[in-house]
């Protein structure tokens, strides 16, 4: 019993200083960051958090990325995916809502776009060494890239979602890469939303999602697109973010060369081959990630004339970075420009462009 006494003061000290850490407030901005799907994800939260609360939003955060790289991952042999593309042809395959969704989106911009956005490029993209087979980079022979082509196209591919099920009709594999980081952006920010959180940005991996203000009040997000440069990461422009995402394309990092010819990794599912055109990068502002992710895919593989026809079309807000032979230079879509004003600076004139 005396033992007892002795140390029922430290246990009481010790649960104290416990409640006390989690009681301590942080000083705003709050930053969770890390990695994940072979990229990076930062979220920065303005609202006043406590230790607790913000130990409690990084878990969850963490439980939304793992949740969505469990159902769409390609490298991962366990995931919901992978399972559904070692599914027998023509069975149709119970969808978690997740995935379900995912793949209704993917469909959805495929129709609007003519097929320029297809996920049942899978074999392709390991074709060409930019997907999970991991090749050795190189141009792969005509007869290997038309028997894969040959199983292309979204008619391989059925959904029924309401009854949350799906099914390959061709030996295609599904590669979700074009949506699902977008998919998983809107997660984490429907989480926070959730947890009562106004003002955040997340960014993962370059998709970018703002809610609410960077001050608590009236300062909007300020955010910079990526100058289409090889050598160097430099902001073209910064822009004011406020309840929107934008999701960028572009064909300037992820690429190999070959005999002097350089090959990127966008692949046009129509052909079955790399993009060629001038058109650089692509920027889709639109409320969910997801559907940006994946409009700014198939505007890439459009290129610049029938990317902006479409996005017009669409009433998608789009930039575009097109390359000259000095530099580049910047398209705006109506509704880019009805929201952000006209078009940012060329490319020969980026040193002066505004640096957040």
């Amino acid at each position: 019993m005396r033992r007892f006494r002795l140390l029922l003061p430290l246990f009481l000290l010790l649960a104290l200083a416990a409640c006390s850490e989690r009681d301590r407030p942080l000083e705003s901005p709050v930053r969770f960051e890390g990695g994940i799907f072979g990229s990076f994800y930062q979220v920065t939260v303005v609202d006043p958090l406590t230790q607790g609360e913000a130990n409690a939003l990084e878990e969850g955060i963490l439980a939304e990325l793992e949740a969505v790289d469990a159902q769409m991952s390609l490298y991962r042999e366990d995931s919901e995916l992978a399972d559904f593309n070692h599914a027998p042809l023509e069975a149709w395959q119970p969808l978690s809502d997740p995935l379900t969704e995912v793949l209704g989106i993917a469909l959805g911009v495929a129709e609007a776009s003519g097929g320029a956005f297809d996920v049942t490029v899978g074999g392709l993209v390991n074709l060409w060494s930019f997907g999970a087979e991991a090749r050795p980079e190189r141009v792969p022979a005509e007869e290997a890239l038309a028997a894969r082509l040959a199983h292309v196209g979204m008619d391989a591919l059925e959904l029924r979602p309401e009854a949350r099920e799906a099914r390959r009709l061709r030996d295609v594999t599904v590669d979700l890469g074009g949506v699902a980081k977008g998919y998983a952006t809107d997660r984490v920010a429907a989480f926070l939303e959730a947890q009562g959180i106004e003002h955040f940005l997340v960014n993962l991996g370059g998709d970018l999602l703002a809610r609410g203000y960077r001050d608590g009040e009236a300062e909007p997000w300020r955010i910079g697109i990526e100058a289409p440069l090889q050598d160097r990461r430099e902001a073209q422009v910064v822009l004011p973010l406020h309840d929107i995402s934008v999701a960028t394309s572009g064909d300037y990092r992820n690429f190999f060369m070959e005999e002097g010819r350089r090959y990127s990794h966008t692949l046009d599912p129509r052909s079955g081959r790399p993009i060629t055109h001038r058109l650089a990068s692509v920027s889709v502002f639109h409320p969910a990630n997801a559907w940006a992710d994946a409009w700014a895919t198939a505007l890439t593989v459009l290129g610049e004339e029938a990317g902006m026809a479409l996005a017009e079309a669409q009433g998608l807000a789009v930039l575009m970075s097109v390359r000259e032979r000095d530099g580049w230079r910047t398209l705006a879509s109506p509704a880019f420009v009805e929201r952000f004003g006209e078009a940012p600076l060329d490319g020969r004139d980026a040193n002066n462009a505004i640096q957040e």
